[in-house]
């Protein structure tokens, strides 16, 4: 993904709860851009197709299942993000599963800034690949 505007500062710079702020949206176009890419359908489905996606509980499972696959710096990374203290609190989940979503979103908002599109991609495909495969089951 190329960058509208250019970087000015350090990503290694950006606070926890800003790269969340970038990875939020950054995720939630991943999640669309799939979605949209599995056939036309109408607005309203791909809507609550999206909503199960990009929640809480789900972001906190994919945040669960993608950690082993993390190389140091990303575990670093998602953790400071799930570290970090928001000011706002969850309303429709556990306090648990917003700090681990916050981690993910800080993850992605951290690989995009990077220019990491090949990693983020790759995170991407393995949180569908383990989701989808494991319905199956």
């Amino acid at each position: 993904m190329e960058h509208y505007i250019p970087l000015k500062n350090n990503v290694n710079e950006i606070s926890p709860l800003t790269l969340a702020f970038v990875g939020d949206g950054v995720y939630d176009l991943m999640v669309r851009e799939y979605l949209v890419s599995l056939g036309n359908r109408p607005v309203g489905e791909l809507n609550k197709m999206k909503v199960s996606l990009v929640n809480c509980a789900s972001q906190s499972r994919f945040s669960k299942m993608i950690l082993p696959h993390l190389n140091e710096k990303e575990t670093a990374v998602f953790k400071r993000g799930r570290n970090a203290a928001p000011k706002c609190t969850p309303k429709n989940s556990s306090v648990a599963d917003y700090h681990a979503a916050t981690g993910l979103e800080c993850l992605c908002g951290y690989l995009y800034l990077d220019g990491q599109d090949k990693r983020l991609k790759e995170i991407f495909s393995l949180i569908l690949h383990m989701t989808f495969d494991s319905e199956g089951d």
